[in-house]
């Protein structure tokens, strides 16, 4: 079994932020030479996130409303920010849209079903962040 490792590099210019990763990821399932097999995908932040859904603006606008409107950012709210924190929300919305993500590889490829992508959702950002891809099979 073959095993091939990657990192992206993150450091966004806004604090939260939902960027379509799919390219990079598919460039590194490529690279690794597996033909059959699984590619995890895993946010190594704890205010970041891995998730699959569709590329559609309106839909990612929803998205960043329905986690606003269930952890916002209002620092007095969080009980995390008394340790000097200020990214309660951050964790919250983290834990909400998930840690990672395994995806099948078949021929070489991802695998998806129609209108599947990978995101990086950014919760906590303006600073560097990785996310770990790592792709496994024969």
């Amino acid at each position: 079994m073959k095993s091939y490792t990657e990192y992206l590099a993150f450091n966004t210019r806004k604090k939260i932020e939902l960027i379509n990763i799919t390219n990079e990821v598919a460039r590194i399932v490529h690279k690794s030479n597996v033909q059959e097999g699984l590619c995890l995908v895993n946010a190594m932040h704890i205010t970041a996130s891995v998730f699959i859904n569709d590329e559609e603006q309106g839909l990612k606008a929803d998205f960043l409303e329905w986690l606003e409107s269930l952890a916002p950012q209002e620092v007095t709210r969080w009980r995390h920010n008394l340790s000097g924190e200020d990214n309660g929300h951050a964790h919250i919305k983290r834990t909400l849209m998930g840690r990672d993500v395994v995806i099948a590889v078949t021929k070489g490829k991802l695998d998806f079903g129609p209108w599947e992508q990978v995101f990086y959702g950014e919760f906590d950002g303006c600073r560097p962040k990785r996310v770990l891809v790592k792709v496994i099979g024969e």
